[in-house]
């Protein structure tokens, strides 16, 4: 119940916070590229149960919407604006009317694709015992440079040992990482035995 308060609070402060500049970034979307501005797809939320995500559009609109994650910024399919906001993490802003429906959380593992999730053992499964978050402690402390299993592991981690000063301390290093830009936001590489799949 502490959770839930926090991520409507968090969620609707900053939504009135950033209300303009959101919408600032919609009509530069719009404006750079045909297509809407949001990005909709289908993801595993707690327990596995579907749901629609929200992003910024990154790409242009006639790609393949479960295609492979960009792996680096001079991929084609990005378009201008759209490098900007995966390298500042400001496409996952939509992500709070998801919080806000209860369908995700400020913290906690990222949704990833169903049919990834159909793939888990029984104990990556169990990142799935809590709902998604925007941020999480795998992309505080990683990200890019993680591969999935790593992702995994540390999803598992936070599942373990969730609690608010958990969830703090990952939402001031994801503050700080987007100022900072540490490292690379683009896939380096996918899977322990696999260089490269999709992913987020």
């Amino acid at each position: 119940m502490i959770k839930r308060l926090f991520d409507i609070t968090g969620s609707v402060i900053a939504l009135v916070l950033l209300a303009i500049p959101m919408l600032l970034v919609a009509v530069a979307i719009r404006l750079e590229s045909r297509g809407p501005a949001l990005f909709r797809q289908r993801r595993a939320g707690r327990r596995g149960k579907p749901f629609t995500m929200l992003k910024f559009r990154t790409m242009h609109a006639d790609v393949e919407p479960y295609g492979g994650s960009p792996h680096s910024e001079r991929d084609p399919r990005l378009t201008r604006i759209g490098r900007f906001l995966r390298e500042t993490s400001l496409d996952e802003l939509p992500q709070l009317l998801n919080v806000l429906s209860g369908q995700m959380s400020l913290v906690g593992p990222r949704p990833l694709y169903q049919r990834q999730a159909e793939q888990w053992n029984e104990f990556q499964q169990r990142r799935l015992e809590t709902k998604p978050g925007i941020t999480g402690y795998a992309q505080a402390y990683g990200r890019a440079g993680l591969t999935i299993e790593d992702k995994i592991e540390m999803d598992v981690h936070y599942v373990d040992n969730c609690n608010f000063w958990l969830d703090l301390q990952i939402i001031v290093r994801t503050m700080v990482n987007m100022f900072v830009r540490r490292g690379t936001v683009y896939e380096q590489r996918y899977s322990r035995d696999r260089e490269h799949e999709s992913d987020t």
